[in-house]
């Protein structure tokens, strides 16, 4: 049920105050908002007055949040984004059928993206938004709809389904490979490695698979894929990647396998929907298309 009236201030009160407290002025708050300094002012001190709580410290021309101010404007600037993304989704499709989907950024360019056109012939009237997240997040607090991440199939406060696995590479530049002259697993340390932040044993893990004593592996490291290829491809170093990500570089010759030993991922993708949004349409249409594209991977 609602709660109290006093509980429920009105975006006015609320803008003018998220947005004091973010710049920490009240001059830059009333220039934001094209309202006088004096009406922002009003507007602060009646959400006081409603809450009942003091939320700026006042000294001379200047405020400072207090603690509960501070923790308070943390949660409406959320609620206000919130609010915002709906609007704006509501106004880019009125009739509905607005999908807000969590990519992982190389998965999403390399595998998703193109086959997206696919999704969207079958399914015209679903409006699909696409944000990069590179990790598992509380879709409480995100205005996301679903999420595709790599890992396991565990996300606290979600239901998942097995997307597809994944085989992995060590993958070079042809000048590094001939610099190097591979010929055994082992060989590899000699040469650069690069390192994943999302995944700081891979090599280990592969390394460890083929019989190399896993001693600590240092090199570069890089937040995704996609620029650790580009920089396999450059010959700074060899990139332990995913094979069905670097078809086209594997293809024209701009990487090569350093060796030809594949090893299965111990992770996979899933796909990833709060519990309470399973029923909702275009999550449902967008994820009997998506298990039915990785149906032959799994």
């Amino acid at each position: 049920m609602p709660g109290p009236r006093r509980f429920l201030p009105s975006l006015p009160l609320l803008s003018a105050f998220e947005a004091a407290a973010r710049t920490g002025s009240i001059t830059a708050a009333a220039k934001e908002l094209a309202l006088t300094q004096s009406a922002v002012s009003r507007q602060i001190k009646a959400l006081e007055e409603q809450l009942e709580v003091e939320l700026f410290h006042r000294e001379r021309q200047t405020i400072r949040l207090t603690l509960g101010g501070a923790a308070y404007a943390r949660e409406i600037r959320e609620a206000l984004h919130r609010i915002s993304s709906a609007s704006l989704n509501l106004r880019a499709n009125p009739f509905g059928g607005t999908l807000t989907l969590a990519i992982l950024p190389t998965f999403g360019t390399r595998w998703l993206a193109p086959r997206l056109p696919g999704f969207l012939s079958r399914h015209p009237g679903i409006t699909l938004n696409l944000l990069t997240r590179l990790n598992p997040f509380d879709f409480r607090l995100e205005p996301v709809d679903a999420a595709i991440h790599f890992g396991g199939p565990d996300w606290p406060g979600a239901e998942t389904a097995l997307l597809r696995r994944e085989t992995v590479v060590p993958a070079c530049g042809p000048g590094l490979r001939e610099a190097y002259d591979f010929r055994a697993p082992a060989d590899l340390r000699k040469a650069p490695l690069l390192h994943l932040t999302t995944r700081p044993d891979a090599w280990e893990r592969w390394l460890d698979a083929y019989g190399v004593p896993p001693l600590p592996v240092h090199g570069m490291l890089f937040d995704q894929f996609a620029t650790a290829a580009q920089a396999a491809i450059a010959g700074l170093g060899i990139g332990l990647l995913p094979e069905f990500l670097i078809t086209e570089e594997l293809a024209r010759g701009d990487l090569v396998r350093a060796l030809d030993l594949p090893l299965q991922s111990a992770e996979a993708y899933y796909l990833a929907w709060p519990a309470d949004r399973a029923d909702y349409p275009p999550l449902a249409a967008f994820r009997d298309w998506l298990l039915a594209e990785t149906a032959a991977d799994r």
